[in-house]
């Protein structure tokens, strides 16, 4: 297997303020349009969820969550630079930040065909400092914070701004 070239992209040029997340979310959303179809990255997803039934579609999205949870330990950009790494790199460095975990997790899930959106979310009006993912099951979205020892459907307490961008 062939594999792409480690990517961490430092996100000199984003601006501040909501612009800033709207940019940050718009590369994220690329990368995981292109690491879905990505050989490591679907492998991953297809081993993590071989012993699972067919059609197991909870199940499936718990071991992808509970893999990027509990396997890929969060760590901070660096200080006052925001990074963006790439799944694979966050794969191969076994740690991110939250960007990072929701990325990777959003690729593994679409990977295999589950539909996912980001979610950035503020604890004061109109500022927003953290990012998780949402997935689809069913006519239900469900909350996925990879950086937290929680369960799916968690979702940070005392969000007061909320901005959503489907993958």
């Amino acid at each position: 297997m062939h594999l792409r070239e480690p990517q961490t992209q430092t996100l000199q040029a984003i601006p501040d303020g909501v612009a800033g997340i709207e940019a940050t979310l718009a590369h994220m959303m690329d990368y995981v349009r292109e690491y879905k179809k990505d050989p490591q990255v679907r492998g991953l997803a297809r081993e993590l969820t071989l012993s699972l039934p067919q059609k197991h579609f909870s199940g499936e999205v718990e071991a992808l969550f509970e893999f990027v949870r509990d396997e890929i330990r969060y760590l901070w950009d660096i200080a006052d630079v925001e990074t963006l790494q790439t799944p694979v790199v966050t794969l191969e460095n076994q740690s991110g930040d939250c960007d990072d975990k929701a990325t990777l997790l959003a690729a593994l899930l679409e990977s295999i065909g589950h539909k996912t959106r980001f979610v950035a979310a503020g604890f004061q009006p109109g500022q927003y400092e953290h990012v998780f993912l949402e997935t689809k099951i069913g006519n239900n979205w469900i909350a996925l914070d990879p950086t937290e020892p929680v369960p799916m459907g968690w979702t940070p307490p005392g969000m007061r701004a909320r901005m959503v961008r489907h993958n």
